[in-house]
């Protein structure tokens, strides 16, 4: 595989302080795995990319596997790869890339399902990258298959915002400290991020009140403040986000959308809400609650929709103000936009909690970081989720102000399973709810983000085997091959229509004269030669 400059490579934004210091970092690692836990928005792309592409350039590893939860996150990946001179090919179902391609990103379960494949490619001198590694659980299905297709691999780069899980089963390469805490080789805290300007400090405000609701033959009226049983509290909670007393969520529907209002109004046009909504049902009650209190028909995506990844793309690139998701909301779903949300799952670890906290820490370019507002149930297990970050800022406040650089702790050891609540016996009658004062206030006295001055070398771009043209030069690799197997697939079937005969008859035909293997192993030079061939088949008479 050669190496030239490529044009646009040196266009890439400039590496951050944190990241720079986590290739440093990496420069001398050369066996076992590595962990980078840095927050959600933070960048933890970029060091990963930077590191594949330095390997692969100077021979030190023969291929590049990228693992991710998400078929849509793969296509993440593959773009963030092309604008730094690498090319990925998309939600790969084999280890080996197609010819012109560096590596390929891969989907846990994809894995899963064939760990020998994957194990009988990925040797010694593979860079396998786990992306939210958090979602690999030793003796789990897919954190044993992970170490059965790359237990022969060199080195493991393993990448979290939220290195522990609910489960409290461990993260396969991931050392642990004697209290059973994840030892990040790097680490870079969301209090850190804010400090810095990276992401946006979030404001929580808790809802409390008088709920009552019906258990058994009994009728039972309760605050968050009053300790009760697991299963009344699951019940005091599921009152608290129900869509049918307009005195309880439908009420912090519209102190949300009033805020989101005036942010809209207030310098941010295009700012957005987020509502977590618990199941697909409630989804769609929660959006018919926010039309009538905001007149406009929130985006609804559900993850059992196939079209879930594009309903939240054209969302991030709207101005529409709302959108409600369930299971949606995880990683790799970027949309800096969001300004506003309402925690209304009945999911409640730490875990999870942090991943959608995750959601409203991105910057927009060219904007400054202001803090974005989250309403949330007063339950007591989501305020200390929230207490825990809000220590991590106030830590941050202190190290600056010069007092002692103590490092706060992250409520990793909170790991209680998610209560979905017993719905046998149980009506929620009455809720009378209302904002309480917020955990802790925008940042205020942040200082000024702290930003690298000195710019990045420019890095040298990895140059794929076939030269695409240059009107396609701005796309990827895997989008301009896909584009061109799609025309090359309407113009077969179109001359299989004028010859009448079969679609194979005419594929076996263009391959037997181009030389071309099969379709799916065709480079990009010969898809457009086949392209070529096809139009003068048709056209030529």
């Amino acid at each position: 595989m050669t190496i030239s400059k490529r044009p646009g490579t040196a266009g890439a934004t400039r590496l951050r302080a944190w990241q720079e210091r986590a290739l440093a970092a990496m420069a001398d690692w050369r066996e076992g795995s590595f962990l980078i836990s840095a927050a959600p928005g933070a960048g933890k792309t970029r060091p990963a990319l930077e590191f594949a592409r330095t390997e692969l350039a100077c021979g030190r590893v023969g291929g590049v596997v990228i693992a991710c939860p998400t078929a849509p996150l793969t296509r993440q990946w593959a773009h963030a790869a092309h604008a730094l001179g690498l090319e990925l090919a998309p939600d790969a179902d084999t280890p080996r890339p197609p010819h012109g391609f560096h590596g390929v990103v891969v989907t846990y379960a994809r894995i899963a399902s064939a760990p020998r494949v994957w194990a009988a490619a990925a040797r010694g001198r593979t860079l396998v990258v786990a992306d939210e590694a958090h979602h690999l659980g030793e003796d789990l299905a897919w954190g044993a298959a992970f170490g059965q297709a790359f237990g022969a691999s060199g080195r493991w780069l393993l990448l979290s915002g939220t290195p522990f899980r609910s489960d409290a089963a461990p993260i396969p390469g991931v050392a642990y400290d004697s209290d059973g805490l994840a030892e990040p080789d790097v680490a870079y805290t969301y209090a850190e991020a804010v400090r810095d300007g990276v992401c946006r400090p979030v404001v929580f405000v808790t809802y409390d009140g008088a709920l009552s609701w019906r258990s058994g033959e009994d009728v039972i009226e309760s605050s968050f403040e009053t300790v009760l049983s697991p299963r009344e509290a699951a019940r005091r909670y599921r009152t608290a986000i129900s869509t049918d007393l307009p005195d309880g969520l439908p009420r912090i529907l519209g102190e949300a959308n009033a805020r989101l209002a005036a942010l809209r109004a207030g310098g941010q046009p295009d700012a957005g809400g987020l509502v977590v909504a618990a199941d697909s049902d409630h989804a769609r009650r929660i959006a018919a609650r926010l039309r009538e209190v905001s007149g406009v028909t929130p985006v609804v995506v559900l993850h059992q929709d196939p079209r879930a990844a594009a309903r939240l793309a054209a969302f991030d690139g709207s101005s529409d103000p709302w959108i409600v998701a369930v299971n949606m909301v995880s990683e790799g779903v970027d949309i800096p936009r969001l300004r506003v949300g309402v925690y209304a799952t009945a999911a409640k670890t730490a875990m999870i909690f942090r991943q959608i906290v995750g959601r409203f820490v991105r910057t927009v370019p060219g904007r400054e970081p202001e803090p974005s507002w989250l309403y949330i149930p007063a339950e007591p297990v989501l305020r200390d989720h929230a207490t825990s970050v809000e220590t991590e800022l106030r830590q941050i406040v202190r190290r600056r102000d010069g007092q002692p650089d103590e490092e706060a702790e992250l409520d990793a050891l909170e790991r209680r399973a998610s209560e979905r609540g017993e719905v046998l016996d149980f009506e929620p009658l009455s809720a009378d709810v209302a904002p309480q004062l917020t955990l802790f206030g925008p940042a205020s006295a942040a200082p000024a983000p702290a930003r690298s001055t000195a710019p990045a070398a420019e890095p040298a771009a990895l140059a794929p085997a076939s030269v695409a043209p240059a009107d396609g030069a701005a796309r990827p690799l895997f989008e301009r091959r896909s584009a061109l197997r799609s025309r090359r697939q309407r113009l077969v079937a179109e001359l299989a229509r004028d010859r009448r005969v079969r679609h194979a008859d005419i594929n076996a035909e263009v391959n037997r004269a181009l030389g071309i293997e099969t379709v799916a192993k065709a480079t990009v030079e010969q898809l457009e030669r086949s392209i070529e061939w096809l139009d003068r088949a048709l056209y030529s008479r």
